[in-house]
């Protein structure tokens, strides 16, 4: 059962500017996992609609070998390393990244279900370390096998 939507302050206009001008896409940790996977000789999609759930996109998506990868942002995604909450509207930015997490776990299990591998590297891994575990999962799938990183 959901749990109902905790009251919410309404944040201050600078604030929710600067929250709503934030990068959905292309971001600078995704455009460096790009950059690094081309250098290295990967080719993929980007921003690609997620088999069997149209609302939801795939960071990068390698489509021959059915392997999903999401960069996910530290503060939007619960990072346990990074993440601080807000001491403002607490229990509403508990329940929103709950909610984000929830959502990701929804999104692994549509893929899982129509034969897509995921991978999810945390914004702050080095761009040629987050490369190496999807290259790793792209040959794996490539040849046949999975890789579960």
């Amino acid at each position: 059962m959901k749990e109902a939507e905790p009251a919410r302050q309404k944040p201050q206009e600078a604030l929710s500017a600067k929250m709503s001008g934030l990068a959905r896409r292309d971001t600078g940790p995704e455009i460096a996992l790009r950059r690094e996977l081309h250098r290295r000789g990967l080719r993929y999609r980007v921003q690609m609609k997620v088999p069997g759930n149209n609302r939801r996109t795939i960071d990068i998506a390698f489509t021959r070998a059915r392997l999903a990868v999401y960069v996910d942002g530290c503060f939007w995604h619960g990072c346990a390393e990074h993440h601080v909450r807000p001491k403002a509207n607490s229990d509403w930015w508990r329940w929103k990244i709950e909610r984000n997490q929830l959502r990701d776990r929804d999104t692994d299990r549509v893929l899982d279900a129509n034969s897509w591998e995921v991978v999810r590297v945390w914004e702050h891994l080095p761009a040629f370390e987050a490369a190496d575990l999807v290259e790793q999962a792209y040959r794996a799938r490539m040849t046949g096998g999975t890789s579960k990183v």
